[in-house]
């Protein structure tokens, strides 16, 4: 796709699903690489220089940065053209779409429902075929569940494969640079594209960049699949469950062994509450400087106090607020060894359960998500169901032990997407992109 037919399709689509914060004309090719005139969206917490970046706040919304992100300037190297700057939920804090100061995110597939988040213009941009490569970032599942709602790839490489700066934060030891892309080909160059050291971020891995597209093969005669059996009996939607058993069966057929790997249900069910106790302390502390003093949406006020309050009491939603006083509760002296402390060693059992879980398997696999995505207005949710607490949330075990993660599409469920989701072992990218594409193979043979 040219950059010209990418720009008319983002206009075209944009009334109607609210996809994007900017759409950018004047970018144009500097080299030539894997990208060479590729169009590429952005998510708009990726810093762009010269360029609006909002990160879906409105205490952002005239945000102009003076630098841009380290991956800019690596699709840039690698020939690409930017030619939007997609809506997000504010400040990468939800997984809906429906939270951003721009407004609501719509799947391009039913306008009555959620494209999920906070990714969620990125995924959707990919899923209407006006690009087909988008950034985004995955703090729980932010690449991985929207792809799954819109019938994208969404991918997570390992923590510290690709670099974070220049990219807003959320919580420091959760956030990973994913993206969205048509196909898990393309998923394999872009992680080539975007993964190496970089001295700007010192979480970088010390490892060379990746090269898992001259490798990419859906041999996977022998590999071992762990089916993820707590998640699979937390699903109660008997078409997602029998579009995951026919997948299954059908990479059997193409030599793949099947086993059975649990983890504890209490675990799993501590995961959600844990991640939000987590994140909302860090982000807390990674925003506090969204004062409005040195930069932002300033409101005037008496003394630099009063200014701070305003700006960003008019400058935040209603649900970061919330997230910010959670936050600032669990970072209160008193509170952080019986609550964000006792979450972190939460975490670490977690991830230590989950190690051994992977090292039973080449991968371990599972339905994205339960179902189709949710109605925008009437969906109803048991906040304390198995199918919300682990079918709905167990992605971001990947988010706290910084594994690989990649989401693919499945069969559809009430004629709308649904993915399949597969997780390797830290830094085991070309394994995960094999296993993804004898899925998407096996999805295809399907269809």
């Amino acid at each position: 796709m040219d950059k010209t037919t990418s720009i008319l399709k983002l206009k075209e689509i944009q009334a109607s699903t609210n996809a994007c914060v900017t759409i950018i004309e004047n970018d144009e090719k500097t080299h030539e690489g894997l990208l060479s005139n590729i169009p590429v969206a952005l998510k708009d917490n990726v810093i762009t220089k010269g360029i609006l970046t909002t990160g879906g706040s409105k205490l952002l919304s005239n945000y102009i940065p003076p630098y841009s992100a380290t991956i800019v300037h690596k699709i840039k190297q690698a020939g690409g053209v930017i030619v939007a700057k997609t809506s997000l939920d504010e400040l990468g804090m939800g997984g809906t779409g429906t939270a951003s100061f721009n407004g609501i995110v719509r799947n391009p597939h039913d306008l009555t429902r959620q494209a999920g988040g906070s990714s969620s213009g990125s995924a959707v941009v990919v899923a209407a075929k006006a690009v087909d490569y988008a950034i985004g970032s995955d703090t729980g599942d932010s690449v991985r569940k929207p792809a799954s709602f819109v019938g994208v790839v969404g991918t997570k490489p390992t923590y510290g494969r690709i670099s974070r700066y220049g990219i807003i934060p959320y919580a420091s030891s959760l956030d990973h640079v994913g993206y969205f892309t048509s196909n898990v080909t393309q998923a394999a160059l872009m992680c080539d594209v975007l993964s190496g050291v970089d001295p700007l971020d010192q979480t970088t891995l010390p490892v060379c960049p990746t090269n898992t597209l001259e490798t990419l093969n859906d041999n996977v005669s022998g590999k071992v699949f762990g089916i993820f059996e707590d998640v699979v009996n937390a699903v109660n939607d008997e078409e997602t469950l029998k579009n995951f058993e026919a997948v299954c069966n059908a990479l059997v057929k193409k030599g793949a062994i099947l086993k059975s790997i649990s983890m504890d249900e209490d675990l799993l069910r501590a995961c959600l509450p844990t991640y939000y106790i987590i994140a909302n302390c860090e982000a807390t502390a990674n925003h506090s400087n969204l004062t409005g003093v040195n930069f932002g949406l300033t409101q005037d006020g008496e003394d630099v106090e009063d200014i701070m309050t305003k700006t960003r009491t008019v400058g935040f939603g209603p649900l970061i607020r919330k997230r910010f006083v959670i936050g600032s509760y669990g970072l209160k002296d008193e509170n952080q060894e019986k609550l964000f402390r006792q979450a972190q060693k939460v975490r670490r059992v977690v991830v230590d359960e989950f190690t051994k879980m992977l090292n039973e398997c080449d991968g371990l696999i599972a339905p994205a998500t339960s179902s189709c995505a949710p109605l925008l207005e009437g969906a109803n949710t048991n906040v304390l169901s198995n199918t919300h607490l682990i079918a709905e949330n167990y992605m971001v075990i990947s988010n706290f032990s910084g594994t690989p993660s990649i989401t693919i599409p499945s069969l559809p469920v009430k004629g709308l997407p649904n993915g399949i989701n597969i997780t390797c072992k830290v830094e085991d990218e070309a394994t995960m992109f094999k296993l993804a594409l004898a899925v998407e193979s096996c999805v295809k043979e399907l269809l």
